[in-house]
């Protein structure tokens, strides 16, 4: 296998060639929401190349991997459970984790598996906290986001029951190329 190649999209460096790669997450692409933070996929999809439709073809096939920057007061997403196992890292700042109807409080270096099924989102509290997000892929994945009354206390439910991402999110802005987030100590 071969090293791939990095381009520069609007929102920072995505690999633009199969292969094996390395990039700081200060330099790769970053997209941001002003009602769910910061992200990083490390991949060249979605609206990380919006703006550079070319280079939307190297995605990861089979594990999914991002880097999210929650602000305080700010939900990861949606309450959702999947039917593909995921598993997150805190890997500084604190955060709460709604889970199955539970709150949990995670700080730097907590480690939360998801089984396939398990209902959760992540809360910012009090400074900018960084976690890593893997999840599986298959073709035969689903998502459902219930609605969830601890979840909406956050303005993390989804208004009605549904299994469809466009409706869950469709009260909200869309991803934007953005600059990465202040706050996380990128390089030391």
């Amino acid at each position: 296998m071969s090293e791939a190649s990095l381009a520069r999209a609007a929102s920072g460096l995505v690999p633009a060639s199969e292969g094996w790669f390395v990039v700081n997450a200060a330099d790769a692409a970053w997209v941001t929401n002003d009602a769910f933070g910061s992200r990083c996929s490390f991949e060249a999809n979605g609206p990380a190349v919006r703006e550079n439709p070319e280079l939307a073809q190297h995605t990861f096939p089979e594990l999914g991997f991002r880097l999210h920057v929650l602000e305080p007061g700010k939900p990861s997403g949606l309450y959702h459970a999947e039917s593909q196992q995921e598993d997150f890292l805190v890997l500084a700042g604190e955060c709460l984790l709604l889970v199955d109807g539970e709150e949990r409080r995670l700080r730097a270096w907590d480690f939360v598996h998801c089984p396939s099924g398990t209902e959760h989102v992540f809360v910012g509290t009090d400074s900018p906290c960084a976690i890593l997000m893997a999840g599986a892929r298959t073709e035969d994945g689903a998502i459902v986001y219930p609605v969830s009354e601890l979840a909406r206390t956050f303005g993390a439910s989804a208004d009605a029951e549904t299994d469809s991402p466009h409706q869950a999110y469709a009260p909200y802005q869309h991803w934007q190329p953005g600059p990465q987030p202040a706050g996380v100590p990128w390089r030391t």
